[in-house]
């Protein structure tokens, strides 16, 4: 792929979409839909027929799994060949998270694991670290966690570290004393990657391993949910860490800690999709069986509609995250595998989509919070008790709005970052905002004459929403200038304008490259998946923008903008009922999902 056909971070609200260079997953390889059955088999096989063993936190049982894990690959993807690993591209390890997404609690100890816990050594281990500790991990012989939260810290866990590492006289050790705490395989793991601060200034990263004098593991957390997880606190008393155990530089730890996010929040919604999917399909065959005034509830009006919407929001949440994946691939092929810095290299790859990965992360986990609701309230009472699975995706769900940041720093990362960009020169965003704020009064939405092709008006209104995202930043970024980054509520605002634009723009690219390749009519699902999720999208971002402008300006000035902006987002709903009954169809018919 060539480089002027990769978009930067944060660019698509700028650009106009390319259907080209949007990676799907009807784009998947042969091997990547092996890798995928693979998984599905792990997880169907070894993990489904032992959810209470599973949830009762059996140490031995999980050990095993790991260890199953291992022989098949599903831990190494990322994990260079030369130390044990496959070294496959992030879209494998993203299928495999998403077929890992459907398993009871074990996903969380396998995208801890592979994730966080071993990624830092992968990109910023010496040799001798990836030589000694990655062939293990990769094989699942060895468990590894990821040791950052401090109590009181919250999301400021780079300044509110406390966790401190001094020098030892002989020079030989790092010795640690602090507390970690909501350590995910923290009971279980034997290698930790450790931030603490070397004389209570320098933030820093370590190897530290359970058998090393001083690291203890507290009492296991009583959670809501993903109960068949490892979560305790991780000790350090006087811990002695070998000086070759420092991972990176010293002072650097922050580089780790925030790029290793980055993987995480995309990953995290790779495996929300798994969750997702199952969920709908556990809804979708009760509502077939469920038996109501004689005849299936999977027939009645609003249960159906339930599960169209549920549908086309799992599409646009699985348009999201692949597409993102796809990006971040396009961007690796550009680094040398070879280059003595290609982790670095590799990893600022990946940095350069924080604003997407971001994305992924709050998109896909608040979809799976709508479905397991609506799993629960389509299996009514029964939904309730713990007999029935809804009950346990409903519990395990929860976390994901708190994982990899919360989803409201996650929030406040999207319109932050860009603005960052803006500043720095990599976006022309404020040049666009101000040719925009220029323009937006002669735009005439009744000029607008639209193509007679398939998702014409949708493709006119996701440039709208564009445009009006656009418009509320540069009105934002006039009145409050430096002091915006302290308007949590607008940026709040404008970051969901922009992350509902994001998956707008993924479906509908995603549908007009099916179009392309399977012609209108066996494309009817990709289209109606966009209509349906635009008509009700629109009234909610105009919303939003409304809101933003309404706090920002007043009188005159304000409602010269709502006339801006009424031009913007002009729309016509169309008949939605219908388009969602004609996926509740699909949905039905296929017994979930009807993709794939």
């Amino acid at each position: 792929m060539a480089e002027n056909t990769i978009l930067k971070g944060g660019a698509f609200i700028l650009e106009p979409g390319n259907v080209e260079i949007c990676f799907t997953p009807e784009d998947w390889s042969d091997e990547h839909r092996m890798i995928y059955k693979t998984t599905m088999d792990f997880v169907n096989n070894e993990c489904m027929p032992h959810v209470e063993k599973i949830e009762a936190k059996n140490e031995e049982f999980a050990r095993q799994l790991f260890a199953t894990a291992g022989e098949l690959g599903l831990l190494g993807t990322d994990v260079p060949e030369e130390y044990g690993g496959l070294g496959l591209d992030k879209m494998s390890t993203c299928v495999v998270t998403e077929a890992m997404g459907t398993a009871p609690s074990f996903a969380v100890s396998h995208g801890a694991h592979t994730g966080i816990g071993t990624l830092p050594i992968v990109y910023y281990g010496t040799k001798e670290q990836k030589e000694k500790y990655l062939p293990d991990l990769a094989m699942g012989t060895k468990i590894a966690a990821y040791c950052l939260t401090e109590s009181g810290a919250g999301s400021d866990a780079v300044g509110g570290c406390r966790t401190k590492a001094v020098l030892s006289e002989d020079g030989k050790h790092y010795i640690l004393n602090g507390e970690k705490i909501f350590i995910t395989n923290g009971g279980w793991a034997d290698t930790f990657i450790v931030f603490a601060k070397i004389d209570g200034t320098d933030f820093t990263a370590f190897i530290v391993e359970r058998d090393f004098p001083g690291v203890s593991s507290g009492a296991e957390e009583k959670k809501l949910g993903i109960k068949g997880s490892s979560t305790t606190p991780v000790i350090f008393e006087d811990a002695q860490v070998p000086v070759e155990n420092m991972l990176y530089e010293r002072g650097k730890g922050h580089h780790i800690a925030l790029n290793v996010l980055n993987i995480g929040r995309y990953k995290l919604g790779a495996a929300t999709l798994g969750g997702i999917k199952g969920a709908l399909g556990i809804a979708t065959r009760y509502a077939k069986d469920r038996q109501q005034f004689g005849r299936s509830i999977a027939e009645f009006g609003m249960i159906r509609e339930k599960l169209a919407r549920i549908a086309t929001q799992a599409y646009m949440a699985e348009s999201v995250i692949y597409r993102t994946v796809g990006m971040i691939d396009a961007s690796l092929e550009h680094v040398d595998r070879a280059d003595p810095d290609y982790p670095a290299k590799a990893s600022e790859a990946i940095r350069e989509y924080a604003i997407e990965c971001a994305m992924c992360k709050v998109f896909g986990s608040e979809v799976l919070d709508y479905t397991v609701d609506e799993c629960v309230q389509i299996h009514g009472g029964y939904g309730y008790t713990a007999e029935y699975p809804a009950e346990r995706y409903f519990r395990d769900a929860r976390i994901n709005r708190i994982f990899e940041g919360t989803n409201e720093v996650n929030r406040l990362l999207i319109p932050g970052e860009t603005i960052k960009r803006a500043m720095s020169g990599k976006l022309p965003f404020m040049q666009a905002a101000t040719n925009l704020l220029g323009e937006i009064m002669e735009y005439s939405p009744l000029m607008v004459e639209l193509p007679d092709e398939p998702l014409a008006l949708q493709e006119h209104m996701v440039g709208m929403c564009k445009k009006a995202v656009i418009f509320v930043a540069g009105v934002a970024a006039q009145k409050f200038m430096m002091g915006l980054a302290q308007e949590q509520e607008v940026l709040a605002r404008m970051a969901d304008m922009t992350i509902e634009t994001f998956a707008l723009e993924s479906g509908l690219l995603r549908a007009k490259k099916a179009i392309a390749k399977l012609g209108e009519e066996k494309a009817a699902l990709y289209i109606q998946f966009v209509e349906a999720y635009l008509d009700e999208t629109i009234p909610k971002i105009e919303t939003w923008a409304k809101q933003a402008l309404a706090y920002i300006e007043e009188g005159d000035d304000l409602r010269t903008q709502l006339v801006g902006l009424r031009k913007l987002l002009k729309y016509q709903p169309i008949n939605a009922i219908a388009v969602k009954q004609a996926i509740a169809d699909m949905v039905v018919e296929k017994n979930g999902y009807p993709l794939g």
